[in-house]
């Protein structure tokens, strides 16, 4: 990803929206790299396909990407927050991390489209242009930033590495619950963010049932994994 390209992410609950969302499920299929962070999805295509596919950690690779100097630098990386409210507190975090992200390169993104709606951002395009960081931190909603990144790698004149790294910042700043590293080696968030507002989570989660049968009626369609070297 040092190189650019577009990251997804792809949480249970967005997964199960691709049937019915084909701008959604473009963009994951045109994304230059996804990791399956998804412990739910892992494990039905483990058990479909009889594979030993691993998780992929989203926290666990922003923990690691923030380590790195390219990330560091100031002014290598346009934010692109959810809310002003949510941009203080990640930025303040980011500060206590030895992060200066200054403000002129924090996007606070408008309310975009919903399922099967195009996401199209004119103004965070001008901006990218004019700022031309070498990274872009989508941490808005699964299933919105992967649209908006597949639109700024068509619409932008250089290619940034774009992170759609969504709630991964706010488990770490305390914008919303704090997820422990050895709760999400469990593959344990989901069940923190039930317990912080179930009202709001619990049903999400529940209608990530419905990837089991997407992914039984597509297994044929599934790619097959290789392990170990390939000559």
């Amino acid at each position: 990803m040092m190189r650019g390209g577009l990251l997804v992410v792809p949480a249970a609950p967005a997964l199960r929206e691709m049937e019915r969302d084909p701008l959604y499920s473009e963009a994951l299929v045109e994304a230059d790299l996804a990791i399956p962070d998804s412990a739910f999805m892992v494990a039905l295509w483990n058990l479909l396909q009889h594979d030993l596919l691993k998780r992929v950690s989203g926290l666990e690779y922003l923990r690691c990407l923030l380590q790195a100097r390219a990330v560091r630098l100031p002014g290598s990386c346009v934010w692109v927050m959810p809310s002003k409210e949510s941009a203080e507190r990640n930025r303040s975090w980011l500060a206590k991390q030895g992060i200066d992200l200054p403000q002129d390169y924090i996007y606070v993104a408008p309310i975009y489209g919903g399922v099967d709606e195009t996401v199209e951002d004119p103004d965070l395009v001008e901006m990218l242009e004019r700022l031309r960081p070498q990274h872009v931190m989508l941490t808005i909603g699964g299933g919105t930033q992967e649209k908006l990144g597949l639109y700024l790698k068509r619409q932008l004149s250089y290619q940034p590495a774009i992170h759609c790294i969504g709630a991964a910042i706010a488990f770490l700043s305390g914008d919303q619950v704090r997820i422990p590293a050895w709760a999400d080696r469990l593959f344990l968030g989901w069940l923190f963010r039930c317990f912080y507002q179930p009202t709001r989570y619990v049903p999400r989660y529940w209608e990530a049932r419905k990837l089991f049968s997407l992914m039984r009626r597509y297994r044929d369609r599934l790619p097959v994994t290789v392990s170990g070297p390939i000559s």
